[in-house]
């Protein structure tokens, strides 16, 4: 008799599951929307010196503007297409000038003060699913709704940004909503391939399970550092880089870790070899030659400590004999940092956000800029080294019914481009964000 009742239970709950599961609706086409302003204040700082890369030590104002419209679709079984034109304008500080760790994670898609309409992402996926576990996915941008196996594997190519699939974090990714530093988009350190509004061409595939993701892209380069053109020479210039992910409870809390490895490939200039060249003004991009390489890895895990607090932790490191091509300077970085929610002043969905920020450079990177070279983003003419420190602290504002945010945020940066001899720097901004 307690056979057949378990047996009804069981079955009865199974049926239901299976009614539930046939009630989630698998959203056929998905259009949405966002667009965001910063204007960042710094005032006049001490600089003993400055060269053609330097962060101004005057007082100054700039702001920056990105909208973007996602649009999405499923065309058949398990296949999916994205289109997202996106337009920017402004400027960054010094013209994004001068700091590695720089304080405006959107300057990284202004190509220039005029706005300007280009398209962000456009590819094609095909996801094979298997197994009876499933995931009810909630609709958002570049997110099609409704229910996934949580058994799977999926192949893109197209246009896209590396930070759509990798080095995520629940509390350090996306300078829209969160930090707004260079440092706390990503790894640091990983010089994650982009043009210089953050896109890469590419090949992305993805084995998902329900604990554990394994994630792998192989993607162009673009022909000079921080560039929009693409070398056609793939076999000589190409970036590689894959990703285990892990997630985990602890007393019931999620969290994840991620472990990240890539291998960038093309015609890189070298760092000793252009100071061997000309010691007293090198210029590392004289040296450049196919068969150069950069490789490195990211460690980067988030934690729940309650369902309002988390923290998270980010380290990376490069080898740092070649120069930097997509990202930022920066060859070793430690972050970490947390969130909270405002519930207990019943702000539910206000936040309240502390980092700190360190980053380095390798011994070849340094004496290059000691003896006057310059990179695509830092160069003071000379170095007295030190490492770059940076603590970063918002409070976002829900303004308007999760549609609408307005996040003041304060930047505080020691040794600018490692320089002791440069700042410190303050640095004062407000956002206004919208999404539906």
């Amino acid at each position: 008799m307690k056979k057949n009742l378990l047996l009804f239970i069981i079955i009865s709950s199974t049926i239901k599951m299976a009614a539930a599961q046939d009630t989630v609706k698998q959203e056929r086409f998905s259009f949405h929307f966002q667009q965001t302003i910063i204007t960042q204040y710094k005032p006049a700082f001490s600089a003993d010196y400055s060269g053609l890369n330097s962060l101004s030590p005057r007082s100054e104002t700039q702001s920056s503007i990105t909208s973007t419209f996602f649009g999405a679709a499923r065309l058949w079984k398990g296949a999916e297409f994205y289109f997202n034109p996106e337009i920017s304008g402004g400027a960054g500080l010094s013209k994004t000038l001068g700091v590695a760790g720089f304080p405006n994670g959107e300057t990284f898609r202004v190509g220039s003060a005029e706005p300007k309409i280009y398209i962000a992402r456009l590819y094609f996926k095909q996801n094979f699913e298997w197994g009876t576990e499933k995931d009810t996915i909630a609709p958002d941008a570049n997110v099609l709704g409704g229910l996934k196996s949580k058994r799977y594997f999926s192949v893109a190519a197209g246009k896209f940004g590396m930070a759509d699939f990798f080095d995520g974090n629940n509390f350090s990714h996306d300078p829209r909503g969160q930090f707004m530093n260079w440092a706390l988009m990503d790894n640091g350190a990983w010089d994650y391939p982009a043009n210089t509004r953050g896109y890469t061409i590419g090949v992305y595939t993805e084995l998902g399970q329900p604990t554990w993701t394994l994630r792998f892209a192989l993607t162009m380069v673009v022909t000079k550092a921080n560039s929009s053109i693409w070398d056609s020479k793939i076999a000589k210039a190409n970036t590689q880089t894959l990703e285990y992910e892990k997630r985990y409870d602890i007393d019931g809390q999620k969290g994840t870790l991620r472990l990240l490895g890539f291998r960038n490939n093309g015609k890189f200039g070298n760092y000793n070899l252009a100071v061997a060249q000309n010691p007293t003004a090198p210029n590392v991009d004289t040296t450049q030659a196919y068969g150069r390489h950069k490789y490195g890895f990211g460690i980067n895990a988030d934690q729940y400590l309650s369902k309002d607090f988390g923290v998270f932790a980010k380290a990376s490191w490069n080898d740092g004999h070649t120069e930097t091509w997509f990202f930022t300077e920066i060859d070793r970085s430690i972050t970490f940092g947390g969130v909270l929610k405002g519930t207990k002043w019943k702000r539910d969905d206000d936040e309240l956000g502390l980092a700190f920020i360190g980053n380095g450079l390798s011994g070849p990177h340094r004496n290059y800029l000691a003896a006057g070279g310059y990179g695509f983003l830092i160069g003071d003419g000379k170095l007295n080294y030190a490492p770059e420190m940076i603590a970063e602290v918002y409070y976002k504002i829900d303004a308007f019914q999760k549609k609408f945010f307005i996040t003041p945020d304060y930047q505080f940066i020691l040794n600018p481009a490692y320089n002791k001899d440069r700042g410190p720097v303050n640095v004062f901004s407000i956002r206004a964000h919208v999404e539906f």
